[in-house]
């Protein structure tokens, strides 16, 4: 084979992978001009050359081999190669490549000043800032825009990279493929790049060592795609943005986290504004509102919104809102046909880098009502334990999936929940849905029972289905930790006890309903009480279960006694007497007069009363229920002293306390020292009063009873006030007023009223 053959099987290797002569030449360190007679055959080459070329060109080892022993058979003498051109040496500081490779600024940048501050704050110290949240946040809008405000602190240049982290191809950019780019841009020469990405870096490190150069990278994957890309100089600021936390920056190479929220109000609004023109924000302002809102705040969304408002002027913001309003179809309407600003496609790119598990638990998620989540809850959604179940949060976390506002408490916004819905449909069956939902409110249901009769032992118990397999139940142990837990869960229930019912599973709502009651009635969440109780009611008729009935009547009777509705709580409790009636139940029917013996003494009619609290001590007797007896002893003692007979009244509330306490009923006993006090009060015994009033507010504290509190520090107040003490019942009569005031309660203009009369002493 000639010299001919072997210009033309350079050429052709050349040309196969698309290059010309110069790119090869740049690549190689071979000069353009030697392989322009090299491809023409006129010089033998030099073997060293040969082997650069192949190297170049990326040649498989059979067509390397072709080539070499191509070059050896052309017989021309080696002495009369021309000698190859100098390699041109590194250029110095003074003349080297100032890249100005920051990507052009969002035009109309708003918000974000919390951020741009702290960012400022960093300029001296040369740190490596991690700027992370969630997609469409608004991240790679506020790195560039900084960047631009502060490139002319960094006169040797400023390098720029998108990492394609979460790229909708899946395939992030490569650290040698950046560093490579970077070199390229700093003006170092092909042949002084070596080959593997250690050496790279090396290089890269050595290039920036006596320069201020800002690099920004954007869209990080994780820690190891960025860290070869961290320059070594002190004079150098390296500003990432990702998804991720990038916690193994922070914690090993003292990376600065500046992470970006949602925005404010204020911020959204100036960024529609920005789009859109004060003008027409000013016409619709509640439609602004709205948006904002439906929008979560996210700035990718509000600027969807924005264009679609720009690209169809006759659809008013108004309108615009009220497409957005079901959030099933919310991302449909945040589509304007590019999935590059497609909010359901950007959350995709997160999604798509999570493990199976995380994924599916992102998916079932979208399940919960909401507003957060406990590891429990979600493990229970997911069938699993609950260490894999955090494992799976956690990464979730750090995809800027989910939140976690509070300790092992989780959360996400509206548009992500709906993202999780939308995966949920596609990718679980509705069986599979069902399942998860059901172990959920198994979760709830028993963890609340259980959590319930911690608050009060002797408390009637419902008779519970077993969990289903996978279901995990929070192991409470004593009544302050029960306390805690509804405490946590709370905004959790009504909707909770919705998603039973609208699923079928009415026996769950109705029980879970009145197990979260006796926390309700004593924390003052009266209003949420009677939602849930109505909701319990009709439950428990499409179940077909009376007793269920019956009870949520009571407890709904119960709520209208504490909010003042006391014709609505008696007409409530009649119909729960009347199917205790019917069904036989004792204990039932006791319950029912016992609470229409209160109703009929706040409406004044004491005899009724006293009539009724003997006839529930009658019915309980006859159960052989001795808690129930106690209660209906005190309710006794109580009627009395409302009708004068105090001294009759001690008697009867001395044997309720008895009995209370030997049952362990503490919310009973505590009723009972607050009824031997207004009787003790009653006749003239003001420091026998004083010391049962403190031993039922005690008691009160304890069991987290905050109405009963305040009724007790008013009576207390009356007490002080009786024996002369004026600032001491001033003092129980604010403290008193504080708690009615939080509970929205009508008694606190009452106590208001009083407080005036008896203003503090100066």
């Amino acid at each position: 084979m000639g010299s001919n053959a072997f210009g033309e099987l350079l050429r052709d290797c050349r040309l196969s992978v698309g290059w010309t002569q110069d790119e090869l030449a740049g690549r190689s360190g071979v000069s353009a001009h030697s392989i322009s007679v090299l491809e023409a055959g006129r010089r033998q080459p030099r073997l060293s050359s040969v082997s650069m070329l192949a190297e170049a060109l990326g040649l498989d080892p059979g067509r390397r081999e072709q080539l070499l022993a191509a070059a050896r058979e052309d017989a021309i003498p080696v002495a009369l190669i021309p000698p190859p051109e100098p390699v041109p040496q590194p250029a110095t500081q003074s003349s080297a490549a100032v890249p100005r490779q920051l990507p052009r600024a969002v035009a109309g940048f708003t918000g974000r000043a919390f951020q741009l501050k702290e960012l400022t704050g960093l300029l001296d110290r040369n740190d490596t800032v991690v700027i992370n949240g969630t997609a469409g946040v608004g991240k790679t809008a506020l790195a560039v825009h900084w960047s631009h405000q502060v490139a002319d602190r960094f006169p040797d240049g400023q390098l720029y990279v998108n990492l394609r982290g979460f790229d909708p191809s899946g395939e992030p950019v490569q650290p040698a493929e950046a560093i490579r780019g970077f070199l390229d841009a700093l003006g170092v020469p092909a042949q002084r790049i070596p080959a593997g990405l250690a050496e790279q870096a090396a290089l890269y490190r050595s290039e920036l060592a006596d320069r201020q150069i800002l690099v920004v990278l954007d869209n990080a994957r994780d820690s190891s795609q960025v860290r070869p890309l961290l320059p070594g100089s002190a004079q150098c600021l390296t500003v990432i943005t990702s998804r991720d936390h990038l916690g193994g920056l922070i914690v090993n190479e003292g990376a600065r986290a500046v992470p970006l929220d949602l925005m404010t109000t204020a911020e959204a609004h100036d960024l529609l504004a920005s789009r859109l023109g004060p003008e027409q924000l000013a016409v619709e302002p509640h439609a602004v509102s709205d948006l904002i809102e439906l929008c979560v705040h996210l700035p990718l969304a509000l600027s969807i919104v924005a264009a679609r408002a720009t690209l169809t002027p006759a659809l008013s913001l108004t309108e615009l809102a009220t497409q957005l309003r079901d959030v099933r179809d919310r991302l449909h309407g945040l589509d304007i046909g590019d999935t590059s600003v497609n909010v359901s496609a950007v959350f995709s790119w997160s999604y798509q880098t999570l493990s199976a598990a995380a994924a599916r638990m992102f998916r079932l998620l979208s399940l919960h009502p909401g507003p957060v989540i406990s590891v429990s809850a979600a493990a229970s959604l997911a069938g699993s334990p609950p260490g894999p179940a955090r494992a799976a949060l956690s990464e979730l976390i750090k995809a800027q999936l989910l939140t976690e506002p509070s300790t092992g408490r989780f959360n996400y916004h509206d548009l992500l929940r709906a993202y999780s819905v939308d995966r949920a449909h596609s990718e679980e069956t509705e069986q599979a849905r069902h399942a998860a939902l059901h172990r959920m409110l198994d979760h709830y249901l028993h963890t609340a029972h259980a959590a319930t009769l911690l608050l009060t032992p002797t408390n009637d118990r419902l008779s519970l289905a077993g969990p289903q397999p996978g279901a995990s139940i929070d192991e409470l142990t004593d009544d302050e930790q029960a306390r805690q837990w509804f405490t946590a869960e709370r905004p959790v229930f009504p909707a909770a006890i919705d998603r039973a019912a609208d699923a079928g599973l009415d026996t769950h709502a109705w029980q879970l309903a009145w197990s979260v009651a006796t926390f309700c009635i004593r924390a003052g969440h009266w209003t949420q009480m009677v939602t849930t109780q109505l909701a319990a009611i009709a439950a428990a008729e499409r179940a077909g279960e009376p007793h269920g009935q019956a009870w949520s009547l009571r407890e709904l009777g119960r709520a209208y006694i504490r909010l003042g509705r006391y014709p609505d709580a008696q007409a409530t409790l009649q119909l729960a007497l009347e199917l205790d009636e019917r069904l036989g139940d004792l204990i039932g029917q006791a319950r029912s007069y016992t609470n229409l013996g209160i109703v009929s003494n706040a409406q004044g009619a004491r005899p009724e009363a006293l009539e009724q609290s003997k006839a529930a001590y009658a019915l309980f007797h006859a159960a052989g229920h001795r808690v129930g007896q106690a209660e209906a002893l005190n309710a006794i003692g109580w009627m009395q002293t409302q009708l004068g007979q105090h001294t009759e009244a001690l008697r009867y509330c001395a044997q309720a306390l008895e009995l209370h306490q030997a049952v362990g009923n503490t919310h009973g006993e505590a009723d009972t020292w607050d009824s031997l006090g207004y009787a003790h009060h009653n006749l003239g015994a003001y420091q026998q009063a004083e010391d049962c009033y403190r031993n039922a507010l005690e008691l009160f504290q304890k069991l987290g009873a905050r109405h009963p509190q305040a009724d007790t520090l008013a009576r207390l107040g009356d007490t002080h006030q009786a024996a002369g003490d004026f600032p001491a019942a001033n003092d129980s009569w604010q403290r008193a007023l504080a708690i009615l005031d939080d509970l929205h309660h009508p008694d606190a203009d009452v106590l208001r009223a009083r407080l005036a009369e008896h203003p503090p002493a100066p």
